[in-house]
């Protein structure tokens, strides 16, 4: 009883504010046969016979495959206003189409007021259909949307594969709508693909239509 009384003391008004509960209406489940994401489909009909020519894979189990793809908001004031988190929170829920959940501090920093196992993020992972059909918009409708775009650099691969980009301005998204947010906020994509190289997973993003920088050859 005296160990439940001190959790409580101690950490109780922050546990009570990142009790955060969904807000809004929420999605009632599809009934019936649900279509296959259109990326999906274009993958297993023109991507994978493109790619197994190009790189000359004898088999189709050779070829490069998206994974999944992890979204992730750092909300760095929520140490000072929580109401911060339960903004992120419906935000990415609507760019992802899927409940997020929060990423807590590894440690304490005393320079930024931030203690241990503190709420100061979001994040989600999107894997089959909702992976598809979030990189669909992304590529069609959100790219296009973002100010003065030109393609994405190629510089963010890892060396493994996988490739990370950064959205600086949440408002790129369609589901976000401009008048109804808190204020402007950034965040990361990372697109985790199965391949051997960092060249097998540019081809596989471009026969996707990923829109990367052209580069000018000298």
């Amino acid at each position: 009883m005296a160990k439940q009384k001190k959790a409580g003391g101690q950490f109780g008004s922050v546990s009570k504010k990142a009790d955060f509960r969904p807000e809004g209406k929420r999605l009632e489940e599809v009934k019936g046969e649900v279509p296959s994401p259109r990326l999906q489909e274009i993958y297993r009909e023109k991507v994978v016979p493109a790619m197994m020519k190009k790189f000359g894979y004898k088999s189709s189990m050779q070829v490069p495959k998206l994974e999944k793809i992890c979204l992730n908001m750092g909300v760095g004031q929520a140490t000072q206003d929580q109401k911060l988190l339960q903004f992120a929170l419906n935000e990415m829920e609507l760019i992802s189409g899927q409940r997020p959940c929060l990423t807590k501090s590894k440690r304490a920093i005393s320079n930024f007021k931030l203690r241990e196992d503190i709420p100061i993020g979001v994040k989600v992972t999107l894997r089959r259909a909702g992976m598809y059909e979030f990189m669909d918009r992304f590529i069609n409708i959100t790219s296009p949307r973002i100010r003065d775009f030109r393609g994405f650099s190629d510089k963010g691969f890892d060396g493994r594969g996988n490739f990370n980009v950064g959205i600086k301005e949440q408002i790129n998204f369609i589901e976000i709508d401009v008048d109804k947010i808190n204020k402007i906020t950034g965040l990361d994509i990372n697109f985790v693909i199965k391949s051997n190289s960092d060249e097998e997973s540019h081809a596989l993003l471009t026969e996707f239509g990923f829109p990367f920088t052209k580069r000018v050859k000298g």
